[in-house]
């Protein structure tokens, strides 16, 4: 097993395509060909989980958040980042980095905060990507190997299920010119083919990468095909709203808030007059969603960061509760965990024993 092989699966289920532009998710540091003997998962990099690393045998740190946010131009021991990377180096660690792309899937770190809130029916707060239909018209033969093509390239996936489309037959004509060379058919003759329509829904970043795959596998030299922009829910994006199972009194779901998340210090606007029922979560900094957690009807919205002003656009139209960034995004080490460990069994995976919060309380 080698890191490539741990990194392509990681990105199987959070593309680097869902990355926010500011962001630099991925293999950070190291050779994504090295051998992996054990990986440790932990939501920062610092120094002692570089030395919990090389103490346990784990040749792959995997964090949440990048080590190198931007360019360096220095690489020396006068700042944490450069003395990390210089031990990380001298070690053979690589480091990973799996963020705001894990962010930006429905079943990722905002997916994990809200199933440990209990939310129902659960939708993406701001879709990043739209999603698109394929229509592709291939001849009968050729049916099974393109549209095995196109599913492998990570089209028709819907939701829990994968390799969705629809088919319908039909008859298909073309008139080759002197400068074809068709498939099948003669120069200023009509030709009728029968032929499968195979419709499948895939995500706008994976666009090329299906074009391609169908393309490659088509046998007709020029192929028909429809690519449609749709309007459906995309799964991808920030944040999550859902539904509780039953509504609830606003000051015990902030006592719950802080029981779960194991809060030292809950931030939060006025409590409003009425219940509890649909709640809005953000891992991390939510301040940029509040706009869209007011407009999905939620009644309260947990993230962090929030600043005073910020406070003030709730508006007595929502409930802002800041529970902290890192307690916001703490369990997703065991989300990232739990994902290696259903994929993975012939190499060591470890939750770091460091508590990485840079914050502290009185």
């Amino acid at each position: 097993m080698i890191v490539k092989d741990v990194t392509n699966y990681l990105e199987s289920i959070a593309p680097l395509q869902l990355q926010e532009n500011y962001d630099n998710a991925g293999l950070i540091i190291g050779d994504k060909s090295q051998k992996v003997n054990g990986a440790l998962v932990c939501l920062d990099v610092n120094e002692k989980v570089i030395d919990e690393a090389i103490s346990t045998d784990c040749n792959l740190v995997i964090a949440h958040h990048p080590l190198i946010f931007s360019g360096l131009k220095k690489i020396n021991p006068s700042n944490y980042v450069g003395r990390l990377i210089i031990k990380a180096i001298k070690n053979n660690i690589c480091i990973y980095a799996i963020h705001t792309n894990l962010d930006n899937v429905i079943y990722g770190v905002n997916g994990r905060i809200s199933d440990l809130i209990g939310l129902k029916n659960k939708s993406i707060l701001l879709e990043k990507n739209s999603l698109f239909k394929l229509s592709v018209f291939i001849p009968e033969k050729h049916y099974k190997n393109v549209s095995e093509s196109i599913f492998n390239a990570g089209a028709g996936e819907l939701g829990n299920y994968t390799n969705c489309s629809f088919s319908s037959n039909g008859l298909g004509t073309f008139m080759p010119n002197k400068h074809a060379n068709p498939y099948v058919g003669n120069e200023g003759v009509i030709e009728h083919q029968k032929e499968i329509k195979f419709e499948v829904v895939l995500p706008s970043f994976l666009r090329n990468k299906v074009i391609n795959a169908m393309i490659k596998s088509h046998p007709y030299e020029e192929v028909a095909y429809d690519l449609i922009s749709l309007e459906n829910n995309s799964n991808f994006g920030s944040g999550v709203v859902g539904e509780l199972e039953k509504p609830i009194n606003a000051e015990e779901f902030l006592k719950q808030i802080k029981k779960i998340f194991k809060v030292k210090s809950l931030r939060h606007t006025r409590l409003l007059n009425k219940p509890i029922s649909r709640v809005a979560v953000c891992g991390g900094s939510g301040s940029f969603l509040l706009e869209n957690a007011i407009k999905s009807s939620a009644d309260v919205f947990v993230t962090s960061d929030f600043k005073y002003h910020q406070f003030f656009d709730a508006d007595d139209k929502i409930i802002v509760a800041d529970i902290g960034h890192y307690e916001s995004e703490q369990f997703t080490i065991d989300l990232i965990a739990d994902l290696l460990m259903k994929n993975f069994t012939n190499f060591a995976i470890r939750l770091t024993s460091v508590n990485t919060n840079p914050i502290n309380y009185l």
